[in-house]
């Protein structure tokens, strides 16, 4: 009494693939859209994540020495020899 027919041996499934790489689309969109149709490469991208790391890092480095030395200065005392001194506020 159901209307369903059982699946025929000789009809295979159509294989779907994922995204966009199975849709019709002009080259220039796929130009101006790599990101849709490239399969991702892991190495790639790793070696991407450390060099955005250690970049941001150095950054930070060179963000925190200049602030450590922002206050520094160089001064010479009465006898003529040099050393490093802090800033400080006249009215302190």
């Amino acid at each position: 009494m159901s209307s369903t027919k059982p699946p025929n041996e000789n009809e295979t499934p159509k294989e779907r693939k994922p995204g966009l790489r199975s849709v019709r689309t002009t080259m220039l969109f796929r130009a101006v859209n790599p990101e849709l149709f490239i399969k991702p490469n892991k190495p790639v991208m790793a070696f991407g994540l450390i060099a955005i790391s250690l970049c941001v890092a150095y950054l930070g480095y060179l963000h925190a020495t200049a602030e450590n030395k922002k206050d520094l200065y160089e001064a010479i005392d009465s006898e003529g020899s040099r050393y490093m001194r802090r800033k400080t506020s006249k009215w302190d």
